[in-house]
């Protein structure tokens, strides 16, 4: 279902990076907004904009009284929500063998558990009003995994495999999944949403302690840029026909089609092994 002239667009983790600026460029659009943050008071600014169409709200997507009080807020004041965007998230960066598990299970939570929660609470609406598009904010690293991101990745993967169930649901019902999935971008991500576990053992000095010891330094010297970032999301979800998948940016665009192509290869290479695991035609 094509969406409305004048949707109702519901945004987690606006206080900075891709949510902030999606939710800037909705709100040039006339479109109407609900901005979220951990605090209410980080996306104010927003909602000052246009205080006749946008709506501040605190949200802690772990928390099931917060999701279901910001839903209902939302459609209290909207009647509808017509485009969910899950960005809601952090990264954590160590070696696998060293991760925490307190870290670990924090950021399912945050990162996925979250946004699968918050997808129930709008669903019903979606369903109600006759369709809507949800876009799941994942990563490059949904699609590939890099040294010291494997717990971040393992997050990214499992709403990329959730989605597309997801998508087999409710497509038919009208509503359509995008998986968003940006490469590096300066969206102060390892300032803000970045936690660590230092890695120790020297057996992973040139991988996953390498790659952390470059990640801070890389902070506000990504290519990506969050705007243009926000409007090929708004361009891609108002498409007749919103893409399943929309990877952004130069890195994210050659990892993928690099990470494709080598898997085909390989599927291919390895085709009579795959068939071979049949029973024979005929038997069985």
């Amino acid at each position: 279902m094509a969406l409305p002239a004048d949707p109702v667009w519901f945004i987690t983790g606006c206080s900075t990076g891709f949510g902030r600026e999606l939710a800037r460029l909705v709100l040039d659009r006339g479109w109407r907004v609900v901005v979220t943050a951990r605090a209410a008071d980080r996306v104010a600014d927003l909602a000052a904009l246009a205080e006749d169409r946008a709506l501040a709200l605190a949200l802690d997507v772990t928390d099931a009284a917060q999701i279901d009080a910001a839903v209902a807020a939302a459609t209290a004041r909207f009647g509808r929500i017509d485009v969910l965007v899950n960005n809601a998230g952090y990264g954590y960066q160590t070696s696998i063998e060293e991760g925490e598990e307190a870290e670990i299970r924090a950021q399912f939570d945050a990162n996925v558990f979250g946004l699968f929660a918050l997808t129930r609470a709008v669903l019903p609406h979606m369903r109600a009003q006759g369709g809507g598009a949800i876009l799941n904010i994942t990563s490059v690293g949904g699609i590939t995994g890099f040294a010291a991101s494997g717990y971040y990745s393992a997050t990214k993967h499992a709403v990329e495999g959730w989605s597309a169930s997801l998508a087999a649901e409710v497509e038919p019902l009208g509503i359509s999944v995008t998986c968003v999935e940006p490469g590096p971008f300066r969206t102060d991500w390892a300032g803000r949403s970045l936690r660590q576990t230092p890695s120790r053992i020297s057996a992973y000095a040139e991988t996953a302690a390498a790659r952390m010891a470059t990640t801070s330094g890389y902070s506000g010297r990504q290519p990506g840029d969050p705007v243009r970032a926000g409007a090929a999301m708004i361009e891609a979800v108002t498409r007749p026909v919103p893409p399943r998948h929309l990877v952004l940016g130069a890195f994210a665009y050659e990892t993928a089609r690099d990470v494709f192509r080598t898997r085909l290869e390989a599927l291919e290479a390895d085709r009579d092994l795959a068939l071979g695991a049949d029973y024979p035609e005929g038997e069985g």
